[in-house]
């Protein structure tokens, strides 16, 4: 089934409700958790399943992300026919770009057919968990369906957010809704919905089939989840894998974050920090690859006046340089320097920033290289912080990518 499966990432999305974060690079290349980009989860749950064959279908502002995948996943060897490759759009099937989910698949049907592949798995870019795919393969081959649909049980309240299925004793799904608005519950639940996680293992022939079909309609959307899914289930083996059961080799923790907000993305890297993570960074036999420049290790060195630099209860990565300062339930991206008194609370700072002295940040994400001047207070006063800043519906501060400070 591995040897046989080709990989899709859809990894071209505008990450619209992550702006400003997203205005120089594509959702899935965002960084998270201290190290990591958003997309590394996807390719590592490929890599731990044992899939050798993935195409990464890029969109919007993708420099970022196709550079991370050079530099940090270039690890495959094409001469075994392995490869992670990032494909741009192609325009073989007219001069648009991406119309929907199943339009950025329909485009590249040239690669499916010259794969050779016998299952396509299709994935997003953008969502933060550990999966066995392998384990949902053999789900697809045991029921002989022609498509299987990855799902996690989800508050009904929820629901009303993801796409919802019905299901019968079999696990054949017989009903799918997109986003309703009275979400039929699982069976056996109390309070529950099944929810589509926009996962999809696909039989090759019936996926090609099915994309001629819907580019043909002239009033479909060209997505999975409003117009592929229904139609199918009225004429092939449509079956649900639940997510987090007991089979596959990664720990059930059925951990599944769409970080597709600011709130969620702040509020997923924050419960890194929680003295049980609901997702454990440090799960020895599932790590997460990255790329990661060499940078020293981090220290603590002692400011001015001879007090001590400190962080608590926080993630710092390498080459960080806490200076007299203090850090407080916090994650430090590579070579940030926190100057003499200055305070970091409950917030995330990204690549190469610098807090200067004195300087005072709370429930702050601030982006690369931005340089903080001394004396600075960044979410602490809500009306000056908003005109100069985004802020969240939850009040998180946001400083964007190389943003300049005026000298006060």
């Amino acid at each position: 089934m591995l040897e046989n499966t080709l990989a899709v990432i859809l990894a071209g999305g505008h990450g619209s409700r992550l702006q400003p974060l997203t205005s120089d690079r594509a959702k899935p290349a965002v960084p998270f958790g201290g190290k990591y980009r958003i997309i590394d989860f996807t390719l590592a749950n490929c890599m731990h399943s044992g899939l050798r064959r993935i195409l990464v279908l890029t969109q919007y502002k993708s420099h970022s992300l196709q550079k991370h995948l050079r530099d940090g996943w270039s690890l495959f060897n094409p001469e075994l026919g392995e490869y992670i490759t990032a494909i741009p759009p192609q325009m073989r099937t007219g001069e648009s770009w991406y119309g929907g989910t199943a339009d950025a698949v329909y485009q590249n049907l040239y690669m499916l057919k010259r794969s050779g592949a016998e299952q396509v798995l299709i994935l997003s870019g953008d969502h933060i968990y550990r999966m066995d795919y392998a384990a949902m393969l053999n789900c697809h081959k045991e029921h002989s369906a022609g498509l299987t649909v990855a799902c996690m049980e989800v508050p009904l309240d929820q629901a009303k957010q993801f796409g919802v299925v019905s299901i019968d004793d079999t696990g054949r799904i017989t009903r799918f809704e997109e986003k309703p608005e009275n979400p039929t519950p699982a069976p056996g639940t109390e309070g529950l919905a099944l929810a589509s996680m926009g996962i999809y293992v696909f039989s090759m022939d019936l996926l090609l089939s099915i994309l001629e079909d819907d580019h043909q309609r002239e009033n479909s959307s060209h997505d999975f989840g409003n117009d592929i899914i229904p139609k199918l289930i009225e004429q092939s083996a449509v079956y649900a894998y639940r997510f987090g059961g007991e089979t596959g080799r990664v720990s059930p923790d059925r951990y599944w974050r769409d970080v597709g907000t600011l709130d969620s993305f702040y509020e997923a890297n924050m419960g890194l920090l929680d003295p049980i993570p609901s997702l454990d960074l440090y799960q020895p036999d599932w790590p997460i690859r990255t790329y990661s420049s060499q940078y020293p290790p981090a220290r603590t060195v002692p400011g001015k006046m001879g007090n001590e630099g400190l962080f608590i209860n926080s993630m710092i990565a390498g080459g960080v340089v806490i200076v007299g300062g203090g850090v407080q339930h916090s994650i430090l991206f590579p070579n940030v320097t926190i100057g003499n008194d200055a305070f970091v609370h409950d917030s995330i700072l990204f690549d190469g920033v610098q807090v200067g002295d004195g300087a005072e940040l709370d429930r702050c994400i601030v982006d690369k290289g931005v340089k903080i001047p001394p004396g600075e207070r960044i979410g602490l006063d809500p009306e000056r912080d908003s005109a100069r800043f985004t802020i969240s519906e939850k009040g998180i501060v946001v400083v964007p990518k190389g943003y300049k400070f005026e000298q006060e």
